[in-house]
This record gives structure tokens, C-alpha cells and sequence, in this order.
């Protein structure tokens, strides 16, 4: 079995997984976003990541950012079920890595932070009035059931406050699984207002989490963010941000247009970025631009 290593070329990670399904016309307005699918359409979650992969991606992250045990239980979907549902997600990517044989493909099972499963917006501003322990308590049960379904790596994705962060460092530390440790950002802080060189201090002393870095996040406080993360640790860096585009949450709309730039994407990895995609609204074929250009030996 192939060991998840961030070392030489840069890794192309996957975009989009929600936006690539909501072009395949479904509706992912449900608290349950795209983990829906697992149970309504799981064969649409694997033409989604085999999108990516046929755009050259070489990391798809699994429709289980906000999948919970509380969430489905929401919707009268009891706990066997629910874990059966989780591993699935894991399952499907790797099946979409199949599409290509002789290609390897990794996994990343994504954890979305607390906020995500609230569906209201407050992964974006964190602080829920929760301690660290139940925050690990939230997160353990569903890493536990990802790690049964053997991913790659943990995507613990879209943190935006150091105390979450610091749970899901505690969380991850003996499943034998590597992590890496996202945060959602504004400049140069997280979303929760503290500095981001902090952020990234607490997955320092983490054996078990081996990357730090950034995603959801406007593009232009990429760059500023990958310098602050070489500064804060010497651990590889994952950047993943939004096309660029502004979300109106009372027209439930998105606004302006997308920056995905491969301008941008050659000074990340210029900058030591070792791993970069995208995250909302970054297509397959924003991918495909993005691989074409940091795999071009003369870029």
C-alpha cells in the first residue's frame, strides 16, 4: 500500500466537490450540503471526482465535510447507517480513482469543522461557545468511522479558530492516519479574528498532522498565508482557496467574477505550496489550467 508522503513536485488537489454537483443539477440547499448525496446519488459523487481527476487531480477530497452522526440523525437517519454512509464517501472517491487505470490516487477524507454541521454560516466566524473537549467529542466519533475506511489522509478543512484546531490536533494524534490542517482566513487572520502564525503554532508539535495551510479563502491572501505558515512551522504547505467570487447570502447568490489565476498558482508554488487546488467554485477545467501549468517543465 502507497504511504501518503508530501514530497517532491507539487500534488494537484481536486476543486469544487459541492459546485461540480450542483452543475450536474442537483440542489444542495440541505443541511446536510453534499454528504446528501451519499445516500440519494452516490454514483454522482464519483462522475464529480472523476471529473477532477480526468482535469489531472491527483487528490480528491470525499462528500463528507458535513457529515455528522447529529446531522443525519436529523434527517431519521439512525448511527449504523450513518457510519455506513461516511465510509462511503471514502469508498466513492476511490472508486473514481479507478477510472484511470495505471494512475495512483489518494484520498482525502474531509472534516468540516462544527460550524459546517450547524449550516449557517459559522464556519466562517467560529467561536460557537463550545469548549476544546466537546469539540474533540464532536469530531472523534466521525474520524474514528472515516479511519475504518482506510483514506489516504484527513483533510480537517475550513477551521476558522485555533481552539478547534488544537481538538482536532488532539483528535487525530492516534489513528494512524496522516492529517493536514486547513484554516479558513481573512488576511492574515483566521476567520475568528486571532493571528494566523498562531493558527498554524498549533499543529506544530503534531506528528500526526503533516501539512498546515489555507482554504476557502479569497485567492489574493494565499500568498501572505503560505510566508506566515513557512515562518510558523516547517511542516508542508496546502493551499486550496475559492475562485474569488463574493457569496450574497440574502440573494443566496454569488457574485463578481472568478480570479482562478495560474499566475497565482505558479507564486504559490514558487512560495513552497506543496500541495494546491481549489475550493468553492473552482471547476474541473480551472483544475486542468492549474495542472497544466506546474507540471509544464518550462513553467
Amino acid at each position: 500500500m502507497n504511504a501518503f508522503r508530501l514530497s517532491g513536485p507539487p500534488m494537484i488537489l481536486d476543486g469544487g466537490l459541492a459546485t461540480e454537483l450542483e452543475a450536474q443539477g442537483h440542489d444542495l440547499s440541505d443541511a446536510l450540503w453534499s454528504a446528501r448525496l451519499l445516500a440519494d446519488a452516490p454514483e454522482e459523487i464519483v462522475a464529480a471526482h472523476a471529473a477532477f481527476f480526468r482535469a489531472g487531480a491527483a487528490i480528491a477530497t470525499t462528500a463528507s465535510y458535513q457529515a455528522s452522526f447529529e446531522g443525519f440523525a436529523e434527517r431519521g437517519i439512525e448511527r449504523t447507517e450513518a457510519a455506513k454512509l461516511m465510509r462511503r464517501s471514502v469508498e466513492l472517491a476511490r472508486l473514481a480513482g479507478e477510472v484511470e487505470p495505471g494512475r495512483h490516487r489518494w484520498v482525502a477524507a474531509s472534516i468540516g469543522p462544527y460550524g459546517a454541521v450547524l449550516a449557517d454560516g459559522s464556519e466562517y466566524r467560529g467561536r460557537y461557545g463550545l469548549t476544546k473537549r466537546e469539540l474533540h467529542d464532536f469530531h472523534r466519533p466521525r474520524l474514528e468511522v472515516l479511519a475504518e475506511a482506510c483514506p489516504d489522509v484527513f483533510a480537517l478543512e475550513t477551521i476558522p479558530d485555533i481552539d478547534e484546531a488544537e481538538a482536532l490536533v488532539e483528535a487525530v494524534a492516534d489513528l494512524d492516519i496522516p492529517a493536514w490542517l486547513s484554516f479558513t482566513i481573512s488576511g492574515e487572520q483566521t476567520r475568528a479574528g486571532q493571528p494566523l502564525a498562531n493558527a498554524f503554532e498549533a499543529a506544530a508539535g503534531s506528528d500526526a498532522v503533516i501539512a498546515v495551510g489555507v482554504n476557502c479563502s479569497a485567492p489574493d491572501d494565499v500568498l501572505s498565508a503560505i510566508e506566515t505558515a513557512r515562518a510558523a512551522t516547517e511542516k508542508p504547505i496546502v493551499v486550496y482557496p475559492n475562485s474569488g467570487e463574493g457569496w450574497d447570502a440574502q440573494r443566496r447568490a454569488w457574485t463578481g467574477r472568478s480570479r482562478v489565476s495560474v499566475e497565482q498558482a505558479r507564486s504559490w508554488r514558487a512560495a513552497g505550496a506543496q500541495v494546491i487546488g481549489g475550493c468553492c467554485r473552482v471547476r474541473p477545467e480551472d483544475i486542468a489550467a492549474v495542472a497544466d501549468a506546474l507540471t509544464d517543465p518550462a513553467a
